[in-house]
């Protein structure tokens, strides 16, 4: 059978989903480190089971605008992965890659967004590396999307995709620490429920049937 719901997760899988994330994003703070060239730690990563409204709001509220950038995934794993990138983060990067500097999202230009969307890829890519490393499994990625939009909107895309298996959303994820400051990007992995069953069984904490 499986889990039906991602609240059916017990203490010891959300202790390993927990572990996964805290190897994913220390990988995808190593990554951003060598991007801006500067040295990122990642806060103590957190594993929620969180309904779409809560998950907004612990983001910043709905009409917080922010930067995404999301890419789904496919193989053995189903899923979105989605770069929250708020304002702090942006200009971050955008400061350290091309001595570039804004004030707000609408300042950005063709060269800016695309910088934006290589970095959320590499982290991306990293994270979903050291996921598939550590369960011996195969995702596939497609092309990055970047978009600002109010978070609302962002996220409402896992909550379109896996709406109907779901009033919840898992988000596995952290804040990142750079020259004494927390810089507001989190990563959050959304994986549908097959994709959820599966995982924990290949890392072998599988408390169903």
């Amino acid at each position: 059978m499986g889990m039906k719901n991602y609240d059916d997760l017990n203490s010891l899988e959300m202790d390993t989903l927990k572990e996964v994330g805290s190897i994913g994003t220390g990988n995808a703070a190593t990554s951003l480190s060598s991007l801006i060239g500067k040295p990122v730690r990642i806060m103590q990563p957190e594993v929620r089971i969180m309904e779409y409204n809560e998950a907004i709001e612990r983001l910043g509220g709905p009409e917080e605008i922010t930067a995404g950038v999301m890419v789904g995934m496919s193989g053995q794993m189903s899923g979105i992965l989605l770069a929250v990138q708020q304002l702090e983060f942006v200009k971050l990067v955008l400061k350290s890659m091309m001595d570039a500097d804004v004030k707000g999202y609408e300042q950005l230009g063709e060269m800016e967004r695309s910088a934006l969307t290589e970095v959320g890829n590499i982290m991306i890519s990293t994270f979903i590396n050291a996921l598939s490393g550590l369960a011996g499994i195969e995702i596939d990625l497609t092309v990055p999307g970047f978009t600002i939009d109010m978070q609302g909107a962002i996220v409402t895309v896992p909550m379109a995709a896996y709406g109907g298996q779901s009033n919840y959303i898992m988000t596995i994820g952290g804040d990142f620490v750079c020259d004494g400051k927390n810089i507001p990007c989190r990563l959050l992995l959304s994986p549908d429920i097959r994709s959820l069953n599966f995982l924990l069984r290949k890392l072998g904490v599988y408390s169903g049937d």
